[in-house]
């Protein structure tokens, strides 16, 4: 079998083997992928061809979704909270 280079490891591959997986599962699967992409690659190009490979074959899948999800953009990082959210006595 030849390696995909969008899926070097074959974990989005063999998520859409797997029956019954939930959205959970895929989400957590699609973080590992992500994580092992190389710096220097556009994720989006790289989510939108794995799209264009499973898609037509699992429009229903919970990858499918995931995938989807993961081609929109997110903001830029903002701080959450922290001591300095906090009111304080001055």
């Amino acid at each position: 079998m030849q390696r995909d280079p969008l899926d070097p490891k074959g974990l989005i591959r063999e998520a859409y083997r797997i029956d019954g997986i939930g959205p959970g599962e895929c989400r957590s699967i699609f973080l590992d992928w992500a994580l092992s992409q190389p710096q220097e690659d556009s994720p989006q190009v790289a989510i939108a061809a794995l799209i264009e490979q499973y898609a037509p074959d699992n429009p229903d899948h919970p990858m499918t979704q995931v995938l989807r999800e993961g081609m929109e953009k997110s903001g830029p990082a903002r701080r959450r909270g922290g001591w300095r959210s906090r009111p304080r006595d001055v």
